[in-house]
């Protein structure tokens, strides 16, 4: 019996385990057009169209399944805003600021602080996801603006979550 070309014994690993990627289309959530878009405000300041940013988040399967747990809520309860800020800008400037990460791609845990599951629910997870959603390009150090940048939509969805989550248990 010769052998079926889809068995898992007969493929080499790395065939058809990535998917392709295309040219993008009008309308694609990945195409250039859908980065995030920035409103200037008094001053010369910059204030960015994180709607924008979180309604295309949503449409992401992957992006959206994280959510803030008890745990996180409690913890972030306990430490106050502020000192969640200070860890998120901490992680972002030392895991995600180099200009070369040797563990793109693998450098955010999945759980174990409130700021990384924001980070994977916001694609400021690692540089790959940081150009894929935010454009900013990978192999430059990121500047002080895009650090803030970072931390801003962080924070911002903890926020959300937290008020989402304050609404909820008041219609219970």
């Amino acid at each position: 019996m010769q052998p079926d070309k889809y068995s898992m014994k007969t493929r080499p690993m790395t065939q058809g385990r990535k998917r392709q990627r295309k040219e993008p289309e009008e309308g694609d959530i990945f195409a250039e057009e859908w980065n995030v878009k920035d409103k200037e405000i008094a001053g010369g300041q910059t204030q960015y169209d994180l709607d924008y940013l979180f309604a295309r988040l949503s449409k992401s399967q992957f992006r959206s399944r994280f959510k803030l747990g008890i745990d996180d809520m409690e913890y972030i309860e306990r430490k106050g805003l502020a000192t969640i800020r200070r860890h998120a800008g901490d992680f972002v400037r030392k895991r995600l600021a180099p200009a070369l990460i040797p563990n793109d791609g693998r450098q955010t845990p999945m759980r174990g602080h409130p700021v990384f599951t924001a980070q994977h629910a916001t694609g400021c997870c690692c540089r790959g996801c940081m150009e894929k959603w935010h454009g900013i390009k990978k192999g430059h150090e990121m500047t002080d603006d895009e650090q803030e940048y970072a931390v801003n939509v962080i924070m911002e969805w903890i926020k959300r979550q937290i008020e989402q989550t304050a609404h909820y248990t008041n219609m219970k």
